[in-house]
């Protein structure tokens, strides 16, 4: 059997005192479309800097597409939950998408042609490619979030890894982004952490619950009873139709 592009094994940490994950193990296989879902505080944020190589585990074992993280992290592409720009910042968004570039690139000053090549293509494939001369403060919300996920798509990445990404959007941009999620997940592995569980089911192939614990279950699986235990509280189902 191939070896799991991710892999996390017997994962515990805790900041001082207070323990964040306890004895988390999960595995996801090329081209699977993961869910991460759990409650605030319930540790999503800090599996994902294990995940990525920017904090260590207390006890356990990582593989980042074989490899350690601080390696296997350069083969990810990373779209985190919040992105901090000065919007009013003279930023065109072709060169926003350039940045995903940096540390990918051979040269040292510049963006060579081939980088700038990579950058359009991925504007093609996020739908902005007409967009890459405007100033990053003149976008939409669901125009901003797919000119960062360009970014994340610029470097050619194996992985995707998405934290909230339709957070702060419309329900029809959240969609379309979520078709296009779909698309990738036909060459390359997704992970997204997500609270819409209810809307993310139909794109996701498992859905990995986690609150300090983990226990991944397939799509089908998850219902009411399997929610109201991973938040400690009722849940109330609401149907998403477009």
């Amino acid at each position: 059997m191939p070896e799991p592009v991710i892999r996390i094994e017997d994962v515990s940490f805790s900041y001082g005192d207070v323990p964040a994950l306890e004895h988390v193990s999960l595995e996801i296989h090329e081209r699977e479309f993961v869910a991460l879902v759990g409650p605030n505080g319930g540790g999503k944020s800090t599996l994902l800097r294990i995940l990525l190589g920017l904090l260590r585990p207390d006890s356990g074992r990582v593989t980042l597409l074989g490899r350690r993280p601080e390696e296997g992290r350069r083969h990810v592409g990373y779209v985190p939950q919040s992105l901090h720009f000065d919007r009013d910042f003279p930023l065109r968004v072709r060169d926003m998408v350039l940045m995903g570039r940096l540390g990918v690139s051979r040269r040292l000053i510049g963006h060579s042609p081939e980088d700038r090549r990579r950058a359009m293509d991925a504007m093609e494939q996020t739908e902005i490619a007409h967009l890459a001369d405007r100033q990053i403060g003149t976008l939409s919300g669901g125009q901003f979030q797919r000119a960062v996920i360009a970014r994340a798509l610029v470097s050619d990445p194996k992985v995707l890894i998405l934290d909230e990404p339709t957070a702060n959007i419309d329900q029809r941009s959240e969609s379309d982004i979520f078709e296009l999620f779909r698309e990738l997940n036909e060459h390359m592995t997704i992970l997204v952490v997500s609270h819409d569980i209810g809307f993310i089911s139909r794109y996701v192939d498992r859905v990995a619950c986690l609150n300090r614990t983990l226990i991944c279950h397939e799509t089908r699986e998850v219902d009411r009873k399997v929610l109201e235990k991973l938040y400690g509280m009722p849940v109330r189902e609401i149907a998403h139709r477009h």
